[in-house]
């Protein structure tokens, strides 16, 4: 009894003076666990200044964040590493750099605009951070329920990706490393406005995108991700969205799709729309948009009619199960 005693007084002070207090240098995400997957009132560090660190595991530090609930959160050991942060200074020189390479020289283009229901991402992807329901509060509903939501806005052909991209930032893409890419430069609005419609701005899919298929647009990122978000806007304000939210739980046709697009954006316009599906579900739509006009309507004119491997698919609900 008195040998146990003293192991646990020995345990506890040992972790009392293994405390120390240290400073964050960049601005990171604490979460409730180690694997990143809740992040209960959205915590965040702040550059320079002062947290408790209980202790270091795996690449991972454990704080004390006196005032949370729970106050023990995990962060990425890089948050509190001066050569993190010098490494993020060079990232962002070299970014900027290569910014310049093709900023103001925009060019007309085909473009393809890929947009998922969520609701069948997430059947698929239960473990994501934009699946997870506790972190979204956008109204009774959370958007992504009833919603397209932004995958991406890619540059034809598809193989024309990561223009100018410096190889250190194309090899943290390919590796999925989008905590360490660069964040595009947008103002607050649009910041705003583009996790609304991309839910998968908290797990850094805009970072991705920007650097895979952004950099290929021919402007700086302001321009391109406007122009992601208002063509997804048209979109969720259109029939199509209301014959997807008629019609969850239920099989479509891509002709009934198609049809809508028709009653939205002009004749012809469904034959440039193509369905995605996974699993007998419909996972994403892909709209095939020309080089000329500012509108959906005369984007999709102007797209490449093309063919669709699925031909209907179930418009999943929100929640796991069909």
């Amino acid at each position: 009894m008195i040998y146990r005693l003293f192991l646990f007084l020995l345990f506890f002070t040992l972790s009392l003076f293994g405390r120390y207090d240290a400073a964050a240098v960049k601005m990171c995400p604490a979460f409730d666990n180690m694997k990143h997957t809740k992040n209960t009132g959205h915590v965040v560090l702040h550059p320079e200044e002062s947290y408790t660190v209980l202790q270091k595991h795996k690449g991972q530090m454990l704080l004390l964040l006196k005032g949370e609930n729970p106050a023990q959160r995990w962060v990425d050991e890089e948050c509190f590493s001066e050569e993190s942060k010098n490494t993020e200074s060079k990232k962002k020189i070299a970014y900027t750099k290569h910014t310049k390479k093709y900023e103001n020289s925009a060019k007309h283009q085909d473009l393809l605009l890929a947009l998922s229901w969520h609701n069948a991402f997430c059947e698929t992807h239960r473990s994501r951070k934009e699946c997870q329901r506790s972190l979204f509060s956008f109204g009774k509903n959370s958007y992504r329920e009833d919603r397209f939501v932004l995958h991406g806005l890619w540059p034809q052909p598809r193989e024309k990706v990561y223009c100018n991209v410096a190889q250190d930032l194309v090899s943290l893409d390919k590796h999925r490393q989008w905590n360490r890419l660069p964040e595009p430069e947008l103002d607050a609005k649009l910041k705003e406005e583009l996790s609304k419609v991309m839910p998968g701005v908290i797990s850094n899919l805009h970072r991705h995108e920007w650097i895979k298929h952004g950099t290929c647009y021919g402007s700086g990122a302001q321009n391109y991700f406007e122009k992601a978000v208002r063509l997804t806007e048209q979109v969720n304000r259109s029939k199509v969205s209301q014959f997807f939210l008629r019609n969850m739980g239920k099989s479509v046709t891509l002709q009934q799709v198609r049809y809508q697009f028709d009653s939205s954006f002009g004749k012809g316009a469904g034959k440039r729309v193509e369905l995605r599906c996974y699993n007998g579900l419909i996972s994403e739509l892909w709209l095939h948009l020309g080089s000329e006009g500012d509108d959906l309507a005369s984007m999709l004119k102007n797209g490449k009619a093309i063919y669709s491997r699925c031909q209907r698919g179930i418009v999943d609900r929100a929640g796991y199960g069909r």
